[in-house]
């Protein structure tokens, strides 16, 4: 009898202390954050991902009563901020922000010292921002149709602009080769400057980019946008068609997102999903990443890693089929 008395003493002890320790993390959630927090981002400041990561921040700081200090730490494709995060301890004040990047340096990159999918944990996806296909404006060809027809008939004549081997403008555009079968010449640049300086000179003819940094350019009628490679058309760009009118399934976007170091509390998780959903249903903040040239992901953090998962396999499916390979 003292016996069974002594088992269900501990059991009810047990019990309670669990509970205390739900409560406890509960507690601890509703408190966080008492400090500031670092939002590490792989681009210099001043680019797109950089805006995107202080309008988040600026954005989490009003709602949550601490700063997020943008940490700019460009290098290695993004890959050096992402280790830092990985390495980074998982207690709710260290974040990243994933962009197509990294879905694409998963299979690039043979030796990275992490596993993006496995080691960094997905908060929320913010934003997408559709590529454009742009050829200059003295270019032969006014519709996808006719630059596939031109392309067949010209292989090997056509001069493909990147910012880089292995970046988005180049595996997009060898995505396009791909799925259309035209023969084009990549020409790798080390910036978006070089690029545009040749896209608008006519040294080379086609550019898949996102549209930050180009509008203008099309608007004045310098550059030609054929197709935004989404299966909606871009708010910046009511009047170019999609890629979908003309090639079913063939669709790019760059995006960036939120992470975080693998087992950061889920509530910790759980709050900054919730208060990014809320800013990404604001409508100030709406148009100003509209004004960027991207539309908002929000969703769940299952949703947002199903789809980085989804971008990885795209990306090394056609990484694979190429042979392309990190400079």
């Amino acid at each position: 009898m003292k016996t069974r008395h002594s088992r269900r003493r501990v059991l009810v002890l047990a019990g309670g202390a669990a509970a205390l320790s739900g409560i406890s993390r509960i507690s601890w959630a509703q408190a966080y954050p008492t400090r500031p927090v670092r939002l590490i981002v792989g681009y210099p400041a001043g680019g797109v991902a950089d805006v995107v990561a202080r309008l988040i921040g600026q954005w989490l700081s009003e709602r949550l009563g601490q700063p997020f200090v943008i940490e700019n730490r460009p290098g290695a494709g993004t890959n050096m901020a992402a280790e830092a995060v990985v390495r980074a301890p998982a207690d709710g004040y260290t974040f990243f922000l994933p962009t197509a990047a990294n879905a694409i340096n998963a299979t690039l990159y043979d030796k990275l010292n992490f596993n993006f999918l496995r080691d960094i944990a997905p908060v929320a996806g913010i934003n997408r921002f559709p590529l454009v296909m742009m050829v200059n404006s003295s270019f032969p060809v006014k519709t996808v149709p006719e630059f596939i027809a031109y392309a067949r008939a010209n292989p090997g004549k056509i001069n493909m602009a990147s910012i880089g081997n292995g970046t988005s403008p180049h595996v997009v555009g060898e995505l396009f080769k791909m799925t259309t079968g035209v023969n084009m010449v990549h020409v790798p640049y080390r910036g978006g400057g070089g690029a545009l300086t040749d896209l608008l000179s006519g040294q080379v003819q086609v550019f898949f980019s996102a549209v930050s940094g180009y509008i203008e350019h099309i608007r004045a009628g310098r550059l030609r946008a054929l197709a935004v490679m989404t299966s909606a058309r871009l708010e910046l760009l009511p009047d170019v068609p999609t890629m979908s009118d003309f090639v079913p399934g063939l669709e790019a976007s760059d995006w960036t997102g939120l992470g975080a170091p693998k087992n950061t509390p889920a509530e910790i998780v759980e709050k900054l999903n919730k208060e990014i959903n809320a800013g990404l249903a604001n409508p100030q903040l709406k148009v100003r990443i509209a004004d960027l040239g991207g539309a908002v992901l929000g969703g769940s953090p299952a949703k947002f890693g199903g789809f980085i998962a989804e971008e990885t396999e795209k990306w090394a499916k056609v990484i694979r089929a190429v042979n392309i390979r990190a400079e």
